[in-house]
């Protein structure tokens, strides 16, 4: 692209100059061009700066998506802040350990999200003032009226590659969730690496349809206005209301994570729709049954492509292209990709030493996309980045030709009976069948092997199946010691905000007040 990023800002300082009156962002009935994003976060800076707000401090953002997140995300940045956007899915005591860990000082909320910050207003130990994106509240300002009181000068402050941008907190599959620091330096590394692959080009079109509290929302959306692509931000994913943008607006490229494929293959309207627009859909955050993606390749006809990669390595660093999508090969489907340049992977055991290819161990990864580290937190990061390398907490393993094949979260592991089985690949065998919409598979504990394969279906409403009927139909996919040993049929599994199944929520019917959840 010719153009030298630092910080965040740098994105629309310099798309204002070449292609100001081009569009950045379009939600519901508002369009943004860059040259008007670039003045909006101008105003922005210039309010966090007259609030008294220092390089280095931390703004928080409670809300669903929309444009104003970046109006905010690049006012933080001209300001030299940092920004840290909360899950709205969280209950209020969640709310309240992530913005006091923080740290925030000032709190930007949502209309939906009011109540919430009302409750733990008291308790906020370092917010000063609160604003109110949508909505209004007696005591707060409104986001519009408090922004458009400043100048549109550019402060001009100097970012530097080291500098934390944008600070993401991580569920983790255990404790509280941490903030990961992920720098100017890594963003500037992941938008010069990944723009091109995923075929955003000046005046693409794309939607941005993750949350702005996840790598695959904020990050997907950066990557965009980076290349200058049009941006279309939806509140949150509806799938009729997706499938109506793609046709309307002919978009080219999409990130998804698997849940939301199945979502859209499964909506009435898809037969109908005029998807010819699409030439790329990016999919990753979890792994997909095989089956479901070669339903949707024949559905949407246009280039797939997978990607790896978690909030601490800013997003993806695998890629498995399109080319490598052929429904005839159904191993290649299971596969990630491989390390794209500049990032190598390795498989080690739990003493740090290198598995061979085709054994399974933990990834580790080396990248320029590796994140500083974890907000306050030097042991949990000492006990993450070993060196250079990360320790991913995930399973998986390298073929011979550097192939990268997830096996599932090491803790999402069931062992049974002194073998290792990991719940993606039995999820994958059972969602093959007719009957099955959705899988989810845990280990329960029992007597005699410590813990027990459980499959949790949902069926589809016009088919019927039993459990006998689809502990059978496995029986010729997977190794017998892998076989669900029980099933249960639910109405909908729980899953958070991104798609992945949370697995702790199924477990706890199962194990009860049991202080482990392995035997």
């Amino acid at each position: 692209m010719g153009m030298e990023i630092v910080g965040l800002g740098d994105i629309v300082r310099l798309h204002a100059v070449q292609r100001g009156d081009a569009t950045a962002l379009v939600h519901q009935d508002r369009t943004t061009t860059y040259r008007q994003l670039d003045r909006a976060a101008n105003r922005v800076a210039q309010g966090l700066i007259a609030e008294g707000l220092k390089p280095g401090a931390r703004i928080a953002h409670l809300d669903k998506s929309s444009d104003l997140y970046f109006e905010l995300l690049f006012g933080v940045a001209k300001a030299g802040a940092v920004m840290v956007s909360v899950n709205w899915r969280l209950a209020p005591p969640e709310v309240l350990h992530i913005v006091n860990d923080a740290e925030a000082e000032i709190l930007f909320v949502g209309e939906e999200f009011i109540p919430v910050v009302d409750k733990i207003r008291d308790q906020l130990l370092t917010v000063r003032k609160v604003l109110t994106l949508s909505g209004t509240h007696p005591g707060w300002t409104p986001f519009d009226a408090w922004r458009d009181r400043h100048p549109d000068r550019d402060p001009h402050l100097p970012a530097k590659p080291a500098d934390t941008a944008v600070q993401f907190y991580t569920s983790g599959t255990t404790g509280l969730p941490k903030g990961a620091e992920l720098t100017n330096a890594n963003f500037a590394y992941m938008f010069r690496a990944w723009s091109e692959s995923w075929q955003m080009v000046p005046g693409a079109k794309t939607i941005v349809c993750l949350p702005m509290f996840h790598i695959g929302g904020a990050g997907w959306g950066m990557v965009g206005l980076y290349a200058g692509a049009v941006n279309h931000v939806v509140r949150e994913f509806v799938p009729a209301q997706i499938l109506d943008i793609i046709q309307t607006e002919r978009i080219d490229v999409i990130l998804l994570v698997p849940a939301m494929i199945l979502f859209l293959v499964q909506t009435p309207q898809i037969r109908e729709a005029d998807l010819s627009s699409l030439k790329l859909i990016v999919y990753g955050a979890a792994p997909i049954p095989a089956e479901l993606l070669k339903q949707a390749m024949a559905i949407f006809g246009c280039g797939f492509q997978q990607v790896y990669g978690l909030t601490e390595t800013t997003g993806a660093v695998t890629l498995l292209p399109a080319e490598d999508h052929d429904p005839s090969d159904a191993k290649k489907l299971l596969s990630c990709g491989y390390a794209q340049k500049e990032v190598e992977l390795r498989i080690v055991d739990e003493n740090g030493r290198d598995l061979p290819a085709g054994e399974v161990g933990e990834i580790a990864i080396r990248s320029p996309q590796v994140m500083g580290g974890y907000w306050k937190l030097p042991e949990a990061t000492a006990r993450a980045i070993k060196g250079d390398w990360f320790l991913s907490g995930d399973a998986g393993y390298l073929d011979e030709k550097g192939y990268l094949y997830i096996y599932d979260r090491v803790k999402d592991m069931i062992v049974s009976g002194g073998e290792n089985i990991y719940p993606a690949e039995v999820e994958s065998a059972l969602f093959g069948h007719p009957a099955v919409a959705d899988v989810a598979v845990i280990g329960v504990p029992d007597e005699r092997w410590g813990e027990a394969v459980k499959a949790v279906v949902v069926k589809k409403t016009d088919i019927e199946v039993t459990p006998g009927e689809l502990i059978e139909w496995t029986r010729s996919k997977i190794a017998g010691y892998k076989l669900p040993k029980t099933i249960d049929f639910i109405d909908a599994l729980p899953r958070n905000p991104t798609g992945k199944i949370l697995k702790r929520e199924l477990r706890k019917a199962y194990w009860g007040d049991r202080v482990r959840q392995v035997n």
